[in-house]
């Protein structure tokens, strides 16, 4: 799924290494939680697997699901890409966020009750995670339900065992289980082989790209600063060099509403 992008923008190769356990650094199920942020924790694991192959090249994906900061009541999927080459001394990390998720769980004592949940989640062809609601408990973890007959055992188990009486159903958010997030890897795939393509306008290292933003958009009416973001800052993953360019989309004043004075 990210080898084709990158091949064509690069002309590189993905592997991955037999045995390789990803899972030590965290799991969407609660099992192991992840230590440090997303881009820690995908820059960790891209280096997991250049010492399980024994490569100087390394690329990881970290998937955080949750409300979306601007819009709170719908959910969003935030992806990271990261690329290691010790050859170069680099470190690129791509990322999107994207209203483009499934991202949701519910509560059920009953196959019956999860009639709504399990169109929003696209039930079957997105997978399901079910234990009880009250919490892990050994053996009761089921991951990667993509059938009505196992989906229907795996309730009665987990709700029968729980203090409440309720089966906690959520999303599997794993990219194997869940054709929606390959779509939004994809894109973040195709954005970083364009970053790797892009070569530093000082000292000619791939990875020129967007490293931080610098907000305060001024306000339509107003004309005050905003929490948006004014002006994006692109930089080299090698050298110190850097810079400030406007936003991309053209937005040049924020909406009143996004002001605190005009719409306080």
């Amino acid at each position: 799924m990210l080898g084709q992008p990158l091949r064509a923008a690069v002309g590189l190769e993905v592997y991955v290494p037999a045995d390789l356990n990803t899972d030590l650094l965290g799991t969407f199920s609660g099992e192991v939680d992840r230590q440090g942020t997303p881009r820690e924790v995908a820059l960790r694991k891209a280096r997991l697997g250049m010492n399980a192959a024994g490569l100087t090249l390394g690329l990881a994906s970290e998937g955080s699901f949750g409300p979306d900061p601007q819009l709170l009541f719908v959910s969003a999927d935030h992806e990271l890409l990261g690329f290691v080459d010790d050859g170069l001394g680099i470190e690129v990390v791509e990322q999107i966020l994207s209203p483009k998720t499934n991202f949701a769980h519910d509560a059920a004592r009953t196959f019956e009750d999860l009639k709504d949940f399990l169109a929003r989640a696209r039930f079957p062809s997105h997978g399901l995670i079910v234990r009880p609601n009250s919490g892990l408990q050994p053996g009761l973890l089921f991951k990667g339900i993509t059938k009505t007959a196992a989906l229907k055992e795996a309730l009665e188990r987990c709700a029968s065992a729980s203090e409440d009486g309720l089966a906690h159903v959520e999303t599997d958010m794993r990219a194997h289980m869940n054709p929606t997030r390959r779509q939004v890897l994809l894109e973040v795939a195709v954005g970083l082989g364009r970053r790797l393509a892009t070569l530093c306008p000082e000292c000619l290292t791939p990875g020129w790209g967007l490293v931080d933003v610098v907000r305060g958009l001024p306000c339509e009416w107003c004309g005050g600063e905003t929490e948006l973001v004014s002006a994006e800052i692109h930089g080299c993953p090698l050298c110190e060099y850097r810079e400030s360019n406007p936003r991309s989309d053209g937005l040049r004043v924020a909406p009143p509403g996004e002001c605190s004075w005009c719409n306080p």
